[in-house]
């Protein structure tokens, strides 16, 4: 359960009146309740720093948590921030997968390295999981939406600005929603990004081709550098609508005319000379291009932003030395782009592959920063949305049945007592986690009266819980059922019980190197991994193949083999000199990219992974992370 709560508005002065701003602009069903959480505040759970990276004291962080925890974490720290950019769903409807690929097999991968000098990407093994669902119900979508931009405004300084990056499908109702919350007269800018690309003809409708980003400012006083969109020569050429020539050596010119009404002569100016080299930026932002194809900055990451899009925000709302955060952080762009132009960051995201991706890309990108977990007392999966496709499979005996209402998960089949629906609350949704005497008042009065007149008893699974008694009498003084008629049982038991560790073989030996021609020891030690196993990877793999070697495909489907190895089924090692407990200290670590390259301490290489990870020191812990993104620890 949370520690506290911490209130989402500043704590009046005794006897000093507070005015809180309830009503809806925009009426939704769930209002009530959502007023009810607010009134309670933001829950504030235990927060382990997990690992610190970089040597310099910084407060720079990346938060594996809900943004409402993550902000109840900041607040209580007395923490302000000074500019938010967020990319939050959608609400379009659309699962989101990240790819995952099959690495190169160590024991080969040198042999391989003779014979070529770059894998196709084709020919790569990979399949794909889902990383979140972007499938929301509106009024819930709102509530939940509420909820965090005002958890995210009682951590912004006064003269914070935010922007939150949306488009069609929920963005005018949101735009309501920042009205109410920021205030309509800070609202400063709907900015359209356009992003050019091929074009395609559609039956019903014109192609979408844009997103919008609503800036609200927190005063008068909030930062506004000037930026000037950089011209190209196409924009030069368009912008003065002049015919260009060529001198004998290709230099481009054109005659400048402006200036005849003062009586200059029109005269001969050069293309690259033209002083007007950027134009002040307006709403809409058409030059920036969408990530597409091979483009370098893509690291894979469904939802991925350019970094030119955050560079002209941050550099817009900021100076050096200020506070950036994005508590949807995705594949950390934000905090990236922050870190390079001098200001500090926050990345704050739910999903294991959001954390991971970010702090990869920051220890490339050599910045310092403290890894955080909330911990809220749920051991999910990488992401709350594969909890949740899981969770029919955790809860021995449970079917679905459209007989029963979609508010109950399913039900399970009891020899006695006949179906028992079965409530499980939705990990995508924090407002559902805390079952409270509110929560439990709508099971009684809205979820069971819809159920069949027969049904003699319920199961309702909780995450988080104010006191079993508390509710237990609670349910006895209703009297709206039967003293047996509901049964609370802790889904946390269930998801811990089934999370199952990576199995590694490994040995330490002193490390070597070769000096001409001749193995010869070196101080520090080399972890050779001999054998790798991951449960949860191969059940992937296996469903894979099962899927796809029953398709009706034109092309022969060579299924995903593993060595007996394994080793190929792993992303990153990590090696601690330094603790054998607590937070970790990475002294050594390799990355092992898609086409089976190393990255060594955040540089690319054009080496094979060999199996092995060197220690400057005696090691005293082992991290292993597999190509889904779990990472499990061995003591060596």
């Amino acid at each position: 359960m949370a520690v506290k709560y911490i209130p989402f508005f500043p704590e009046p002065i005794e006897g000093q009146a507070l005015l809180n701003n309830f009503n809806r602009t925009l009426r939704y069903r769930g209002v009530e309740e959502l007023s009810g959480r607010l009134r309670r505040g933001m829950p504030y759970y235990e927060v382990e720093t997990t690992e610190k990276v970089g040597d310099a004291d910084t407060d720079n962080m990346i938060i594996r948590g809900e943004c409402l925890s993550a902000c109840a974490y900041i607040k209580e720290q007395g923490v302000k921030v000074d500019l938010v950019y967020i990319d939050p769903p959608f609400a379009s409807g659309a699962d989101y997968a990240k790819k995952v690929y099959v690495r190169r097999n160590p024991k080969v991968a040198e042999a391989i390295s003779q014979a070529e000098t770059e894998l196709d990407i084709d020919e790569l093994k990979a399949f794909e999981e889902t990383m979140y669902g972007d499938v929301w119900d509106k009024e819930k979508y709102l509530n939940w939406m509420y909820e965090n931009l005002v958890a995210i405004k009682a951590v912004m300084s006064d003269t914070a600005s935010i922007y939150v990056h949306l488009d069609y499908h929920i963005g005018h109702y949101v735009k309501i929603l920042l009205d109410e919350i920021f205030g309509e007269e800070n609202f400063r800018n709907e900015i359209v990004w356009y992003y050019p690309g091929r074009e395609r003809q559609s039956d019903n409708k014109f192609q979408s081709k844009h997103d919008v980003i609503f800036f609200y400012a927190g005063s008068e006083d909030t930062i506004l550098n000037p930026v000037t969109k950089e011209w190209t020569r196409e924009d030069r050429i368009k912008a003065l609508r002049r015919k260009i020539y060529k001198d004998e050596d290709g230099r481009e010119w054109f005659w400048e005319t402006r200036g005849q009404a003062n009586g200059i002569e029109p005269y001969k100016r050069y293309l690259d000379e033209y002083v007007e080299k950027g134009g002040a930026l307006n709403d809409v932002w058409d030059d920036i291009q969408f990530l597409r194809g091979n483009h370098p900055e893509r690291n894979d990451y469904a939802t991925q932003k350019p970094e030119a899009l955050l560079e002209r925000i941050i550099k817009a709302s900021s100076d050096e030395g200020m506070l950036v955060a994005d508590f949807f952080g995705g594949s950390g762009v934000a905090a990236a782009v922050a870190n390079r132009l001098g200001r500090r960051f926050i990345h704050n995201d739910i999903g294991i592959n959001s954390i991971q991706t970010a702090r990869d890309r920051l220890v490339a990108a050599g910045a310092c920063f403290t890894m955080k977990e909330v911990k809220d007392g749920v051991q999910l999966y990488r992401n709350p949305q594969q909890t949740m496709e899981n969770i029919c499979r955790l809860i021995p005996g449970l079917k679905n049945d459209d007989s029963v209402d979609e508010f109950w998960e399913g039900y399970i089949s009891d020899s006695r007592l006949g179906k028992v629906p079965v409530y499980v609350p939705n990990l995508m949704d924090s407002s559902s986690k805390l079952l409270d005497e509110v929560m439990m008042n709508r099971i009684l009065h809205e979820a069971i009266p819809e159920l069949p007149s027969d049904i003699k008893k319920v199961i309702v699974y909780y995450v988080d819980i104010t006191s079993e008694e508390e509710i237990y009498k609670f349910i006895h003084e209703d009297k709206s059922v039967t003293k047996d008629f509901v049964e609370l049982r802790d889904l946390k038991a269930v998801l811990d019980e089934v999370v199952a560790a990576d199995h590694a073989e490994y040995k330490v030996v002193p490390a070597t190197e070769i000096l001409c021609g001749q193995t010869v020891e070196k101080e520090g030690f080399d972890i050779e991994i001999t054998k790798f196993v991951s449960d949860r990877v191969m059940q992937k793999i296996y469903d894979f193949n099962a899927k796809n070697m029953g398709a009706d495909k034109k092309k022969k489907f060579n299924p995903i083999t593993i060595s007996d190895e394994g080793l190929e089924t792993i992303e990153y090692v990590s090696v601690d000199c330094t603790a054998n407990e607590g937070q970790w200290h990475s002294d050594s670590e390799i990355k092992i990219d898609k086409l089976g390259y190393v990255v060594l301490n955040g540089k690319k290489t054009k080496d094979f992974w060999n199996a092995k990870i060197y220690a400057p020191k005696q090691p005293l812990r082992l991290k292993i992370r597999n190509i889904c993104g779990d990472e499990t620890i061995f003591l060596l």
